[in-house]
């Protein structure tokens, strides 16, 4: 039954709710827009590995604790009376 999991009739069917919903003018556009984003996606993520830099946020190293914020009245607006 599930020897596929995209049919011919699955990309025809998705096809005609596309246009359908969109319209025939508004898809090339929508095309172009996701072939742009693929392409930045694309050269960043190029860009990062040339650059060495890791790849997750847990292959960061890390830098000890995190300086405490300041808990004093100047970490405060000060208050007017009203």
């Amino acid at each position: 039954m599930l020897r596929n999991g995209l049919e011919p009739w699955h990309v025809l069917v998705t096809v005609a709710v596309l246009v359908l919903l969109f319209g025939s003018r508004k898809l090339p556009e929508m095309a172009r827009g996701l072939g742009r984003s693929m392409r930045i996606l694309k050269s960043e993520t190029a860009a990062l590995r040339e650059d060495g830099a890791p790849a997750g946020p847990s292959a960061q190293p890390s830098a000890g604790p995190a300086a405490p914020s300041p808990a004093g009245p100047a970490a405060e607006p000060a208050k007017r009376p009203v």
